[in-house]
């Protein structure tokens, strides 16, 4: 049986180093490579093979919500688990599910429960606890009522100009208003103002919300 060939992302390269030591002593994982930037992790995937990539949630720079939404769009056969390793509130893990990572590793897990998620995530499968199973029922509650929404409207007389679609796109990759507008060459200002249209617009709260809708405004 091939082992998993697993990178670690991981912001803390001692708090990486770690990680590869327990996980090299199981027979059926191999650690492929250890990086601490979402560029580094770009990099290494592009070049060496990998089944999982252990992203720590607390990665700097662009962030690991935007890393995690990269490899699922452009390395489908990699699968992302989310390490929580710093503090998030329950509707910040989903954003990371919502972006298409196979589970989150909450911080408080047994090495035993990391064990089982990722040799689960290889076969396709996926574990989550009762906490997250929860808020997961919610959130998609709430996400059919939004959509509901979006949908009335869109079909009236909402549209979102060229630029309020690439701010969009911006949102949903996790990048902050300072990094859209450094991308754009703009004023944070007119990225704020940008953001105020496009929420006013999609008649929604927030940016997560907003970041929710791309998948429907793209259809």
């Amino acid at each position: 049986m091939n082992p998993n060939k697993i990178l670690l992302v991981v912001e803390v390269p001692l708090i990486g180093s770690i990680f590869a030591s327990v996980l090299e002593d199981e027979p059926d994982i191999q650690v492929a490579g250890c990086v601490a930037t979402f560029q580094g992790a770009l990099k290494f995937l592009q070049e060496h093979e990998v089944n999982i990539a252990l992203v720590s949630v607390g990665l700097p720079d662009q962030g690991a919500l935007a890393l995690t939404r990269r490899i699922v769009d452009c390395m489908p056969a990699v699968k992302v688990l989310a390490l929580g390793l710093v503090e998030e509130d329950k509707n910040d893990t989903l954003r990371y599910i919502e972006a298409g990572a196979a589970g989150y590793i909450l911080k408080d897990s047994s090495l035993h429960e990391l064990m089982e998620i990722i040799r689960l995530a290889q076969r396709g499968e996926a574990q989550v606890s009762t906490r997250m199973a929860g808020a997961m029922m919610q959130r998609l509650s709430r996400l059919g009522r939004m959509f509901s929404a979006v949908e009335s409207k869109m079909d009236g007389d909402v549209r979102l100009t060229s630029r309020e679609l690439e701010v969009l796109q911006f949102i949903g990759e996790g990048l902050t208003n300072q990094q859209i507008a450094a991308r754009l060459v703009v004023e944070v200002g007119t990225v704020k103002n940008h953001v105020h249209s496009i929420l006013d617009k999609l008649n929604v709260s927030n940016r997560d919300e907003a970041a929710s809708c791309l998948e429907f405004i793209k259809r």
